[in-house]
């Protein structure tokens, strides 16, 4: 133990795996969450990060009927969706409402089907509180190199398509005059934000994954106009949030007389409040004057 962690860190902090595994998830969402969030907010497209949250109630509830486990049934439905969205014209500006709110309704009604059949035919205790609001302390180390791959694939795809997926963020019209296959960009990065959302759906649920997939997102753009930048510091933001709130989670198991502790997922929603809301008096004055839509391409 670190001399002097008592006043911190709870017992056992240090040396439970449990939280060891929390601590290496939070990290990999933070990272993904930072690097994908940055361009769903540069791309308007925050309803349809919403939306995969969402739909991995049904993913999520589906994964525990069949035996497969959340995090595949998030995977899952959450790139189902995405191929969903493209069809019915995401794409489009006018079709992204229209398209999101059609294909959202049918999948939550699948959900609260699969939810009723796990806490009743399948007999599942405690799924509708891991599914909806998540539980990272309830995360398994056998889902880790799930996670560590589906976060390489991510982060990895943004990347390697930065520059075609910045220029189509900015200026559809200009990258297509480019020769940039606009909608093979929106379409890979709808799917790459589909697996961004479910391992933020891992970590404090899907009906909150989008406070963790926007909110150090749409803080870092804030505070600067480059996406580069923005990336670094919703990954740094993002990391801060989460591992603070295992800390505040870990601990509250001694502020409680029942000794139940609190969420992860609330502290991970009251810090993200918190410093978006601070960011906006740290704003340099130059962005308060500029649009919020303009980047540095």
């Amino acid at each position: 133990m670190i001399p002097g962690d008592s006043a911190v860190f709870a017992p056992g902090f240090f040396s439970s795996s449990t939280v060891h595994t929390a601590l290496v998830v939070g990290a990999i969402v933070s990272v993904v969450s930072g690097v994908v969030g940055v361009f769903t907010v540069l791309r308007g497209q925050s309803f349809a990060g919403h939306a995969f949250s969402d739909l991995g109630t049904t993913g999520g509830s589906g994964g525990f009927l069949v035996g497969i486990g959340p995090l595949w049934g998030f995977v899952i439905a959450g790139v189902a969706c995405a191929g969903a969205l493209e069809l019915i014209g995401v794409q489009r500006a006018r079709g992204r409402d229209l398209a999101t709110g059609v294909v959202l309704g049918a999948a939550l009604g699948l959900g609260a089907l699969f939810i009723y059949l796990d806490t009743t035919a399948a007999s599942t205790t405690g799924v509708t509180q891991t599914v909806l609001f998540g539980s990272i302390f309830a995360v398994s180390s056998s889902a880790l190199p799930l996670a560590i791959g589906l976060g390489a694939v991510a982060t990895v795809a943004v990347l390697v398509t930065y520059r075609p997926l910045l220029l189509s963020s900015a200026s559809p019209e200009l990258a297509a005059a480019r020769g940039i296959p606009v909608r093979l960009v929106g379409a890979l990065f709808l799917v790459v934000l589909s697996i961004a959302a479910a391992l933020a759906a891992i970590t404090i649920g899907s009906i909150l994954a989008t406070a963790l997939l926007i909110g150090p997102a749409a803080t870092a753009l804030r505070l600067t106009r480059s996406p580069g930048r923005a990336m670094v510091a919703a990954t740094l933001l993002g990391l801060v949030i989460t591992w603070l709130s295992i800390v505040l989670a870990y601990d509250s198991y001694d502020w409680s007389a029942s000794g139940a502790g609190w969420p992860v997922s609330f502290f991970v929603v009251a810090l993200v409040l918190i410093v978006y809301v601070l960011s906006d008096v740290l704003r340099p004055r130059r962005f308060a004057r500029r649009g919020r839509g303009t980047v540095h391409v």
